[in-house]
């Protein structure tokens, strides 16, 4: 469920971090300098990235730089074969979160991914509250006081994203790509099907309402 982005100009890296990475159960981006990954972040959530310093066009320093005076806290992972003392502080001052020097550790990373994830409160976030209401993500459950409903995995995991970001409007591709899968031959209009269906089974429940946005898509709206 959390959306890692990797930036790297070495295509082979972006590759074999992404494999790391999604073996791991991320949903992982790349791209392959920090324009591309402003980009990037302007079509998708991303929860953390792991960034390459020396990059054409924007290198990992503005990137992070440019994040920071934006006053984005988004956890960074620094990865670079620059391993001079200088290299790590100029890392740090411009805003990273951390900084690991190539060849790297995969065991090492995949620990340090989980601690700043762990850090910025998203590796607790398998609950949402909303009054009486609690999602709970790792058994696939809405409930309300004593009443539960278990919900196929799709269902859920399409209420959860939109009740994570209330008030933001998520396109049906955008919807598609990220529960189904960017390689899904499912149609959009599965998306409007489940969302049919979270409408009949909380049909009552006045803690959240999910709109439809006209001409864009769908957006959750918590009540409380």
């Amino acid at each position: 469920m959390f959306h890692i982005l990797v930036v790297d100009d070495d295509k082979n890296t972006r590759r074999l971090l992404q494999a790391v990475l999604e073996t791991e159960g991320y949903t992982v981006f790349t791209a392959e300098n920090g324009e591309d990954a402003l980009d990037v972040m302007d079509k998708q959530h991303i929860d953390l990235v792991v960034l390459d310093i020396m990059m054409p066009k924007m290198d990992g320093y503005e990137f992070t730089s440019t994040l920071r005076q934006c006053n984005n806290n988004l956890p960074i992972l620094m990865v670079s074969a620059k391993q001079l003392p200088s290299d790590k502080k100029h890392g740090f001052l411009v805003g990273t979160d951390d900084y690991m020097t190539k060849p790297i550790d995969e065991e090492e990373m995949l620990w340090r991914i989980k601690a700043l994830l762990r850090r910025a409160k998203i590796a607790n976030e398998h609950r949402i509250l909303i009054g009486n209401v609690v999602l709970d993500y790792d058994s696939l459950t809405v409930s309300r006081g004593s009443e539960v409903q278990e919900l196929p995995q799709k269902e859920f995991m399409l209420l959860y994203k939109l009740l994570s970001y209330p008030g933001k409007i998520f396109t049906r591709i955008q919807l598609m790509d990220e529960i189904w899968g960017a390689d899904s031959d499912t149609g959009w209009e599965t998306v409007t099907v489940h969302i049919g269906r979270l409408r009949k089974r909380f049909q009552g429940w006045n803690e959240f309402e999910l709109v439809s946005v006209r001409g864009l898509g769908y957006k959750a709206v918590k009540k409380l």
